[in-house]
């Protein structure tokens, strides 16, 4: 199949652009270009795009418009997300708790916070990779402003107990914020009765363009401005709005979020067909995450004896687009620091593949790639010494 059509099982990474997004957003580049912040009828149909798009983000996480503020995408929301509420609350507190799995956008924005005079609190999952709700009663202090612990997680896929850690949140006066980047239109989201007061989204997640995403801040949560400048997004975040970008977001997510049931309902059939055909025909493989709180499309495995990198170039050979874990980190050789939090011992984890499934995946997809995945890990273990002295010591 090399050379021939691609079968992308990457989708935790990024999503192809929908078409309908695509053709929403042409006319906002060379026909209605106005500058939203002008006054006149071109500009004001920009300001009428970007405000409809508004409208349509509240709906899918059960918001309202006014507290839906655009950004550049999950990172510079996750940024905005803890940094401002750090400081614009530093008076009354200056602890943070967090877990020992989010996406680098909240790990390096908390080591950041920290040379600024925040302590910080990182808690552990259990083996399935969940926060647990003790730990996070145990960690709150006195000085604790915020919480934040991922929706659901980008390499494993587990989901977290996201309405318990709101209502824990709330109860104590404590702003809890969410990085819900893989969750929009895999996981149902309502943030008002899951008492959510900061949340992140991502357009390319969802089969939206790359360089938009969403902040959801709660009325009423007190966050600093991140950019200045302008006055745009209520003198929050200034600069001109990407209002193509913003116009095909808010398609990308009316569109995730309709008939959500039944589009993950189809994955999550092909995700367990392509999981009991591995663990079937490939010995000596684990999988990584919760077993039934895990997103839809979500498989993450590792083959013991053999090396991921190495899979995944055969893997590519063969025509198949996947991942050894966050596409963000998938440059460092070290390992995984999710498999290394849920205690994947360091060898094995070295040998971990993400297949993550979209809409475009197909029952034919499933069986080539179970196929492929089969052939590449039996070639890695044919020239393995280790998995030579395994099959010795078994004999």
């Amino acid at each position: 199949m090399a050379n021939e059509k691609l079968v992308y099982m990457d989708h935790s990474a990024t999503t192809a652009t929908d078409p309908e997004v695509i053709q929403a957003m042409l006319p906002w580049f060379s026909e209605h270009y106005g500058n939203p912040s002008s006054l006149y009828r071109l500009a004001r149909e920009s300001r009428t795009a970007i405000e409809d798009a508004r409208k349509k983000v509240a709906v899918a996480i059960g918001a309202t418009p006014e507290e839906i503020f655009f950004t550049s995408g999950g990172t510079e929301s996750d940024n905005w997300a803890l940094i401002g509420t750090a400081f614009s609350h530093k008076k009354k507190g200056t602890h943070i708790i967090t877990t020992a799995i989010e996406h680098h956008a909240i790990l390096h924005t908390c080591e950041y916070l920290k040379k600024q005079g925040f302590s910080v609190t990182y808690l552990p999952p259990d083996e399935s990779g969940k926060i647990q709700i003790e730990d996070i009663r145990a960690a709150i202090t006195e000085k604790t402003i915020l919480i934040s612990v991922m929706f659901a997680n980008n390499e494993i896929g587990t989901i977290q107990p996201i309405h318990e850690i709101g209502h824990i949140c709330r109860e104590r006066g404590i702003i809890f914020h969410t990085d819900a980047v893989q969750a929009i239109g895999n996981v149902p989201i309502n943030v008002t009765n899951m008492d959510i007061d900061l949340l992140s989204l991502s357009g390319h997640k969802f089969y939206g363009p790359k360089g938009t995403g969403a902040l959801y801040i709660r009325k009423g949560v007190r966050i600093d401005s991140y950019l200045h400048g302008g006055a745009q997004e209520k003198r929050k975040r200034a600069g001109t709005e990407n209002v193509p970008g913003i116009v095909g977001l808010g398609v990308a997510i009316e569109k995730a979020v309709h008939d959500q049931e039944v589009k993950t309902k189809r994955i999550r059939d092909l995700r367990d067909r392509l999981l009991e055909r591995i663990f079937t025909e490939i010995p000596n493989c684990r999988l990584n995450g919760h077993k039934t709180d895990r997103l839809p499309g979500n498989i993450n495995i590792c083959f013991e004896f053999i090396e991921g990198e190495s899979l995944i170039l055969l893997l590519d050979h063969a025509g198949i687009a996947a991942s050894t874990g966050s596409a963000c980190s998938s440059g460092s050789l070290e390992p995984s620091h999710v498999l290394m939090a849920i205690g994947v011992p360091i060898e094995i984890a070295h040998g971990s593949l993400r297949l993550t499934l979209g809409h475009e995946n197909t029952e034919e997809h499933v069986e080539y790639v179970c196929k492929e995945l089969k052939k590449a890990v039996e070639k890695l273990r044919a020239m393995s010494p280790l998995y030579a002295d395994y099959m010795k010591k078994r004999q």
